[in-house]
């Protein structure tokens, strides 16, 4: 992400918490008394943006994704065992890792 695109995303950012309108002179206003210079579409860019979106559920739904539909792998029955088998490997690797030494095992503690 460019350092316009941050500086407008921060400016929305702003403007929206303070209940201001989101426009485009409004950003690039934010920008320029911050000392950012900025390409000059990015701003009408991202008035668009949240002209059409609800800044809300925006915040919500960071890292949520858009992908396409989750398909499961395993045709006729076969996938119970297949899954059985992962969970029979997965403690298997559990026990070859070392367990961690706890504090009073070291004869130390933070607090004494």
């Amino acid at each position: 992400m460019s350092q316009s695109e941050l500086a407008c995303v921060y400016a929305a950012l702003i403007l929206h918490d303070d209940g201001l309108e989101i426009s485009a002179d409004n950003i690039q206003k934010l920008t320029s008394a911050a000392n950012v210079k900025v390409e000059p579409y990015w701003p009408g860019l991202f008035a668009k943006l949240f002209a059409n979106k609800n800044m809300d559920d925006l915040i919500t739904n960071v890292g949520a994704g858009g992908g396409g539909p989750v398909t499961s792998g395993g045709g006729g029955g076969g996938g119970a065992a297949a899954e059985a088998g992962g969970a029979a490997e997965e403690k298997e690797e559990k026990k070859d890792e070392p367990e961690e030494e706890s504090d009073e095992d070291m004869g130390f503690s933070l607090f004494d």
